[in-house]
């Protein structure tokens, strides 16, 4: 049984040791502005001991057997779930997440954690004859950074440990610093489970992400985040040719046909393009609805959009918590700028300001803007989103693939020969029907075009740990 954490104090986690730093600071609770704990910030001498101290790991633990690797990660699984309740608090308090939302972050990182326990790579026999046998085998990379969004820091910190040590890699992991506090927290519990500098965090400000990208000691950046900051990871990272996965952002179509299922499709609809309050890559941005079924479409999203309660995610009830801090707050704030200057019709919500403390924003529906407004070839990254109308599928597949991120898309319809129909011919990276941003851990999930390079989860995302090895044996 895992040791208790003591969750009021947050250090970096370097070689199997807690360390702070000369300098300090803190993120803000999205829900009330007020400051969270002190955490440290990260130097150049951090980050170097920090990498030295995972290349010397990687010795041992690049040679240990799945099993060894699976029962730490189980172990670290296991953990979490034992301190789920201060997780939920840190959660809440962190990201200004619902109970609900928090609670579901914890649960998929544990899901997350045991599905890549039983992740292999097992060597496989391609060519085998009296004269020869090719046999191809998946090495280890290396020392891997795992740089984690704000929006999920938790979950997503997961998602890169464990692929990283079920290779065979060692991992740095580096949070965000609007958000480090959950990150710091799960890499010091994985000092019970994991030999030291084979699992560290380090806290920093807007400098520690490039230290790390350009430091010559890791083989592979795995980064999770915006496509523009993406584009930065991977010129730093070209520098010395270091293996990258992006997942980056997204701005998902859902195509609604006018013979949906409204019983079904409806909540599904609203919960998906709302969900966190919108501050989600794989969330719905952008909603197709056939034109014959305009008007019913809008008005039941509607009434399901003012049945959510907007407030700090420890409340009772609470449905939709902050926008995770004043960064992306004030991005989302200029959008609904926009509402008034470009005169765009409201169909529920349309406030930015609620009058109180926190970053608070109404969930809100802007119906039929021009295609080619801000509202509609943006990401948000925020609890509003458009409604536009179709009558031809030639045109609404094109228009759904106007765009220049690739993360997900849907499509509504009864008629599944006809949703899979064009669905095949979405540029995106996940596609669902009937559903949207429903994700398995045993699949590989990734972006097209601008929202990202490789992917995350499932045996293809082990892959981008790993050096791909063909052994080519001569027998006569």
């Amino acid at each position: 049984m895992a040791a208790k954490l003591d969750f009021t104090t947050f250090r970096n986690v370097i070689n199997g040791k807690l360390t702070s730093a000369a300098v300090t600071r803190h993120s803000f609770n999205p829900s009330t502005g007020e400051p969270n704990p002190q955490v440290p910030i990260s130097t150049a001498e951090d980050v170097d001991a920090a990498v030295a101290a995972a290349q010397e790991a990687f010795k041992l633990w690049s040679k240990t057997s799945h099993e060894e690797r699976a029962k730490a990660v189980l172990g670290l699984a296991d953990a979490i779930e034992a301190h789920a309740e201060q997780f939920l608090d840190l959660t809440i308090r962190e990201q200004g997440k619902p109970k609900l939302i928090a609670g579901f972050e914890i649960q998929a990182a544990v899901a997350n954690l045991r599905a890549n326990s039983k992740l292999e790579l097992k060597p496989t026999v391609l060519e085998d004859t009296e004269e020869k046998k090719v046999i191809q085998r998946f090495t280890p990379l290396g020392v891997a950074v795992g740089i984690v969004p704000w929006n999920f820091p938790l979950m997503i910190a997961c998602q890169k440990i464990g692929p990283a040590v079920m290779s065979g890699c060692t991992t740095i992991i580096k949070p965000s610093p609007y958000s480090p506090y959950t990150d710091l927290k799960v890499v010091e519990l994985a000092q019970q489970f994991f030999p030291p500098g084979v699992v560290q965090v380090l806290s920093g400000d807007d400098t520690l992400g490039p230290m790390l990208t350009k430091h010559p000691g890791p083989a592979k950046i795995s980064f999770t985040g915006s496509s523009f900051t993406g584009k930065k990871v991977m010129a730093s990272a070209s520098k010395t040719l270091k293996r990258v996965t992006l997942e980056l952002g997204g701005n998902d179509p859902a195509i609604v046909c006018e013979d949906v299922d409204f019983e079904k499709a409806i909540p599904k609809i609203a919960f998906t393009a709302f969900i966190h309050s919108g501050q989600v890559c794989a969330a719905i941005k952008r909603i197709f609805v056939h034109e014959s079924i305009h008007e019913k479409f809008r008005d039941a999203l509607v009434e399901a959009v003012k049945q959510f309660k907007v407030g700090p995610g420890d409340e009772e009830g609470v449905t939709h918590g902050p926008i995770q801090n004043m960064m992306q707050f004030n991005k989302v704030k200029n959008l609904f700028a926009d509402i008034e200057k470009e005169k765009w019709t409201v169909a529920t919500g349309g406030r930015s300001d609620l009058g109180r403390p926190g970053y608070f924003v109404e969930p809100t529906i802007i119906d039929r803007p021009p295609i080619d407004s801000r509202i509609v070839t943006e990401e948000p990254f925020g609890p509003i989103v458009p409604i536009v109308t179709w009558n031809d599928e030639a045109s609404v597949i094109k228009e759904a693939n106007n765009a220049k991120m690739g993360l997900g898309a849907s499509v509504w319809s009864r008629d599944i020969e006809r949703a899979q129909r064009i669905a095949d011919q979405l540029e995106a990276g996940c596609v669902w029907v009937n559903n949207h941003a429903e994700l398995s851990n045993n699949t590989s999930f990734g972006g097209h075009k601008e929202s990202g390079i490789g992917y995350e989860g499932g045996l293809g995302g082990m892959m981008g740990y790993c050096n791909a090895q063909s052994v080519h044996i001569t027998k006569k």
